[in-house]
């Protein structure tokens, strides 16, 4: 097709003119019939979200993405390009992607009745064919629609109810094109109003000239529902126009977050070859997401974004990767001390409520990385009860018994592999635990494991863990009391 470049020869080509939603429409079928998926890299709305967007599409709907920040909808709207055909064909020069079938502008009619078959058309391929628009408190009506331009009336002596002296704004010039406006709430009362028209008839008014301009656009919006009482609603005569208002939701599963985290993780070449993050990191970087939208500390209308995840894995690498350039282990493994390394990935994320701003970030940091430690520490081993049965010291009385004989074990943040190792190795019934309840552990991720176990019994009241400067000690909690007892 794209060698056809006249009206004429995109007539005899037989070309018929769709509207963008019946693109959309037509090629989701297409689609769906041939079992190719629109919407790849899109985890854990195979059966919600992405059934319903399908059903709005088919419907030739506009859309409003209803969902707390980090769900994917700006994501969802932009693979919605996909579903546009390769190429479309526009009269060569319009400001507003005329279809030469059918052309709006002044420009393309005037343009057509000069040179008729001859007129020149140009191919826009459909990554071209999406507009974005933050809506922010500042944006005015000639942003998004457009405004009569002074200079241009006065140089083409025109008056200024021609509507060659427009300047047209954002949605005009995306004719054709899928068109979203993200945080819809946020958009001011009066230019939610301009919309009315448009999603309806098509129309634009600009300084009081109104003028039939039927545009052909997909609108998708998104919108937080936190917004709609804090910042600003969603005017309801603009809410009646909106087809279809689809609610997205966080990952269900940690499966489903590392999925996520790691397709969009950005990490160099370098650090995927000589940085190897057991599976169990990864779990408990997601199990602090979820953990986050429990907190009482956290703000749970605002939500947890997935990037609060994605970033926190990129710096739980970058904090390996550092620690193995400082004891000369290029090649070196993840470990749960690096997860200091993660908090101001998490600080940032956060909405705290009073509680938690008296509290500190960093200390409702710790707090999500303590909590998601001991609740994957309890589908890893048997739990720690509360209370034990006379005679019955538990599964982990021998590693209790073995730190209340030590007068000191530190575990060295700076050590290198061979020593960090060594020390783990040396408390013998962290072998036999392991040995009994997770025998299939991968060599490469036991010591994880074993400081895992540490880190689980410490927030299970079992042991106790203090942070020095190079280090972190762990001790038995009363051995101490006993001692100095003693002397």
């Amino acid at each position: 097709m794209k060698k056809i470049n006249t009206l004429g020869e995109l007539k005899a080509s037989g070309y018929q003119t769709k509207s963008v939603k019946e693109e959309l429409r037509s090629n989701l079928m297409e689609a769906l019939k041939t079992g190719k998926q629109p919407f790849e890299g899109i985890h854990g709305y195979e059966n919600t979200v992405i059934p319903e967007l399908e059903r709005a599409i088919l419907a030739k709907h506009n859309i409003n993405l209803l969902g707390l920040r980090g769900q994917a909808k700006t994501r969802l709207a932009r693979l919605m390009v996909n579903l546009l055909d390769e190429w479309m064909p526009i009269i060569q020069g319009s400001e507003v992607n005329d279809d030469p079938l059918a052309p709006l502008s002044r420009y393309a009619k005037d343009l057509i009745a000069e040179k008729g078959d001859e007129t020149p058309i140009s191919w826009v391929h459909r990554d071209e064919r999406f507009a974005e628009k933050l809506a922010t408190p500042d944006v005015t009506i000639a942003d998004l629609i457009g405004d009569v331009d002074p200079i241009k009336a006065a140089n083409m002596k025109l008056s200024y109810a021609d509507e060659r002296v427009i300047h047209f704004g954002m949605i005009p010039r995306a004719n054709r094109c899928i068109f979203v406006i993200n945080e819809l709430p946020d958009l001011q009362a009066r230019i939610q109003v301009a919309l009315f028209n448009i999603l309806q008839e098509g129309d634009i008014q600009i300084r009081g000239f109104q003028l039939r301009f039927p545009l052909d656009i997909q609108f998708v919006f998104t919108a937080n529902p936190e917004d709609y009482t804090n910042r600003g609603s969603i005017v309801t005569p603009l809410k009646d126009r909106i087809g279809s208002q689809i609610l997205t939701h966080y990952p269900e599963t940690i499966q489903i977050a590392r999925a996520i985290t790691e397709q969009e993780a950005k990490l160099e070449g370098d650090q995927k070859e000589n940085i190897s993050v057991p599976g169990l990191a990864m779990d408990i970087i997601e199990q602090i997401g979820f953990e986050a939208r429990e907190s009482e500390y956290i703000d749970v209308k605002s939500g947890v974004s997935a990037r609060m995840s994605i970033s926190a894995f990129e710096n739980l690498v970058s904090a390996a990767e550092l620690r193995g350039l400082k004891s000369k282990n290029l090649k070196t493994s993840v470990r749960l001390a690096d997860f200091t390394g993660i908090i101001p990935a998490l600080t940032g994320k956060m909405e705290l409520v009073y509680e938690g701003e008296q509290e500190g970030s960093y200390y409702v940091a710790e707090q999500l990385i303590g909590r998601a430690v001991k609740t994957l520490f309890e589908s890893y081993f048997p739990k720690v009860e509360k209370l034990e049965k006379p005679g019955e010291g538990g599964p982990y009385q021998e590693i209790v018994d073995w730190f209340f004989e030590q007068d000191e074990f530190v575990l060295s943040d700076d050590a290198d592999d061979k020593t960090y190792h060594a020390q783990l190795d040396a408390i013998t019934p962290l072998e036999t635990l392991i040995q009994k309840y997770q025998p299939k552990v991968l060599t490469n991720e036991k010591h994880f494991l074993k400081e895992f176990v540490l880190w689980g019994l410490v927030e299970s009241k079992k042991l106790s863990k203090s942070e020095l400067e190079n280090g972190t000690t762990f001790s038995d909690q009363f051995s101490s009391y006993v001692r100095g007892g003693l002397n």
